[in-house]
């Protein structure tokens, strides 16, 4: 995708899993990529990896739960890239479990990586994208949000929620300026998924089975080629919308 290329993404999470596969594909597209993550040699990782396709990486460490540092890191971003056109909001770190077994710091967490954290770096990105002539903004959520039985994962769906809420609110406010902003909601392989599979494979088969397309998706191949898709120009008159990527699984109505 031509029109990709040279552009600049801050992907969140980027050393594994899901932000990970997300960045390798727009590496192949020819996007250049600022790598966020909490652990620097898994960075590393996936920076020498976004080199080898022919971009230029750069590793940048951050827990995304210390949200008065992400203006100054996306001030860095810009500084050594010239600016930004693709945000990708990915790293979490909420808690899971009956809300009766939590405390009020758990419950919060998870808001503070999720809606918080991604209206910080929304907002911290915005001045290079309107400056750019536009950009686009992707919010990882999650199907949770719609699933039938919410037991033990309560938390974690309502500070989801939280984000596909501030995903509609800034493509619509930011619109005029050629910002799209849009939320994907998918089921991927990423490390965690994989250890918990291994360890309870009867309970994945089962898991696998609720999904219409009888598989996990993959976290680059299916999760990261269809952000490709959605940041490109084909999906530009797409904004404030909810991409399930999860074979079909759930529905949002």
């Amino acid at each position: 995708m031509a029109a990709l290329r040279d552009q600049v993404a801050l992907v969140t999470g980027a050393g594994q899993g899901v932000g990970r596969g997300i960045a390798l594909a727009l590496a192949g597209e020819g996007v250049h990529v600022a790598a966020l993550g909490r652990t620097r040699s898994t960075l590393e990782g996936t920076c020498a990896e976004l080199r080898a396709r022919g971009v230029r990486a750069e590793p940048f460490v951050l827990d995304v739960a210390d949200t008065a540092a992400i203006p100054g890191v996306v001030a860095e971003v810009v500084a050594a890239f010239g600016g930004v056109d693709l945000l990708v909001n990915n790293a979490y770190r909420g808690a899971y479990g009956p809300l009766l077994s939590m405390t009020q710091e758990d419950f919060q967490r998870g808001f503070t990586t999720a809606p918080f954290a991604a209206f910080a770096f929304m907002t911290a990105c915005h001045p290079s994208m309107a400056e750019r002539g536009g950009g686009s903004i992707v919010n990882v959520v999650t199907s949770a949000m719609v699933r039938w039985d919410l037991s033990t994962w309560g938390a974690y769906a309502a500070a989801k929620q939280a984000l596909r809420s501030l995903t509609r609110t800034a493509a619509v406010e930011w619109a005029p300026q050629g910002i799209r902003v849009n939320a994907i909601a998918p089921h991927a392989t990423s490390p965690g998924v994989r250890a918990w599979a291994e360890a309870n494979p009867e309970d994945a088969a089962a898991f696998e089975a609720t999904i219409p397309m009888r598989r996990i998706g993959d976290c680059e191949q299916d999760i990261g080629r269809a952000v490709v898709a959605l940041v490109g120009p084909d999906l530009g008159y797409l904004t404030g919308a909810t991409v399930p990527l999860d074979g079909g699984q759930a529905h949002f109505g």
